[in-house]
């Protein structure tokens, strides 16, 4: 079976480029393999073959080009493809008309030549670390099948990590593109709140919502990034903010950059093993400083009142009119997300305006900070506990103990996976930066690409 999507979106890019092959012939090599491998998986709630195939038509014909002319990728299915109904990880969407046009970061990827493939399996309304869907089934870890991938965008870092696709999207609310690109061994860009426009997308908490990239390399990051950059009159975070092109200055290094590794409750919340790959990231940059984030744990359970609040609002109809067809799951947490006492949601947004203020003080004194992506490696897939540093924990929330201070407040963070021994499952660091400044976190998990201490690892059967 062909390895075209294995290679990363710029390689492939290229070669279509330069005529080595055609974006017809990359297109088919991915159709065969979602067609040979996703049973697997479980990567994909719709493959939009004809689509596709048109679009690599137009590329190979000179009608369509761009710096990913010909590069297949594919979306969570809360991104709206025409023709398709929005799914959004649900029962209920299922009803919904087929959306009428593409969202638009789907349009401002295929503007630079890309060419979509298919909606890919999520939590319900995102609402999860899992992506063990009950209406389309879980998503399976291509490092092992048993395991979960991650979530809510579990389907987007597992197709990427089982080379279906060089490329795909998901969103971020508390984690989402940060858990699976850890658990799969993947990059993953969560950007700064507000950098890519929303609209198009299926909210899960509007105040918390950012959508990204993953892939297989930063240079792919970087190029998706930039190809989806720009205002946009339809969301409000992020109306007036220019783009701010990111590849011309991902080569610069880490010259220059103050870098830290996050203590404190990033340290007493990863076990061993996630704080080895930290250790191992911060020996390559030559980093020993520590710093510490104030009221880390207070923060995320801040995230968590205000999540539950507004995605309890944003169901509430559903939930009193067709509570049977939720996910079990996510409609009793949904449920007590109406519960939330006002009183609650008000001292969480205090604590996040004063959260925000005291994390923008270690901003003046670094630029870059490390943290473990996820405290563990994938848990089995069905497995409710888990033992974390010699304590039982519930393990679906718990993936995202070290994310949701991070995403609180919008801050930009690459997820970098992190080279271990033969046979190790993926882990990830979260290589975080200061707001709208993605090209740091960028550079550097470049730089840990470049040191071979970064590398999506190939999955076993994905030479198959």
């Amino acid at each position: 079976m062909s390895d075209l999507c294995i290679q990363s979106a710029a390689d492939l890019a290229q070669r279509i480029r330069v005529q080595e092959t055609t974006a017809g012939a990359v297109v088919q090599a991915a159709l065969a393999r979602i067609d040979a491998l996703d049973a697997r998986y479980n990567c994909f709630t719709a493959v939009t073959r004809e689509r596709a195939l048109a679009r690599a038509a137009a590329v190979d014909a000179g009608r369509a080009s761009g710096p990913l002319a010909g590069v297949p990728f594919a979306v969570k299915n809360l991104f709206d493809l025409a023709g398709l109904p929005t799914l959004a990880g649900s029962k209920i969407n299922r009803t919904l008309p087929p959306a009428r046009a593409d969202a638009l970061l789907v349009l401002r990827l295929e503007a630079a030549g890309a060419i979509c493939v298919g909606a890919l399996n999520m939590d319900e309304y995102a609402y999860g670390f899992t992506t063990e869907n009950a209406h389309d089934g879980p998503t399976r870890n291509p490092h092992d099948v048993e395991r979960i991938a991650g979530g809510s965008s579990g389907g987007s870092a597992a197709a990427v990590a089982a080379g279906l696709v060089p490329l795909t999207l998901g969103s971020d609310t508390n984690g989402s593109i940060r858990v699976p690109a850890s658990l799969c061994g993947v990059f993953g860009l969560k950007p700064t709140y507000g950098r890519l426009p929303r609209s198009g997308s299926y909210p899960f908490a509007a105040s918390f919502d950012h959508l990204g990239p993953f892939a297989r390399s930063v240079r792919d990051l970087a190029l998706a990034y930039d190809a989806m950059q720009g205002p946009d009159p339809l969301d409000p975070a992020c109306a007036q903010r220019a783009a701010d092109p990111i590849l011309p200055a991902l080569d610069a290094g880490t010259a220059g950059l103050r870098i830290a590794v996050a203590g404190g409750h990033f340290a007493q919340n990863a076990s061993p093993e996630a704080l080895a790959v930290v250790s191992d990231a911060a020996r390559a940059l030559g980093v020993t400083r520590t710093v510490q984030l104030p009221e880390a744990a207070r923060a995320r359970a801040a995230a968590f009142v205000i999540t539950m609040a507004e995605g309890g609002n944003l169901h509430f109809a559903d939930l009193a009119s067709r509570p049977l067809d939720f996910d079990p799951a996510t409609r009793d947490r949904f449920i007590a997300g109406t519960l939330v006492p006002a009183h609650y949601v008000v001292q969480a947004q205090r604590l996040r305006q004063w959260y925000r203020q005291q994390v923008a003080r270690v901003f003046d004194e670094v630029d870059v900070i490390l943290a473990a992506a996820t405290p563990v490696t994938a848990t089995k897939i069905g497995q409710v506990m888990m033992e974390l540093n010699g304590r039982q924990v519930v393990a679906r929330p718990s993936m995202g103990l070290l994310t949701q201070p991070i995403s609180f407040i919008g801050l930009p963070v690459v997820a970098a996976p992190i080279v271990r021994g033969p046979g190790a499952l993926p882990l990830g660091v979260q290589v975080i930066a200061a707001p709208w400044q993605e090209a740091h976190a960028l550079r550097v998990a470049a730089a840990l690409e470049a040191a071979g201490v970064a590398a999506a690892p190939v999955a076993p059967g994905a030479l198959q």
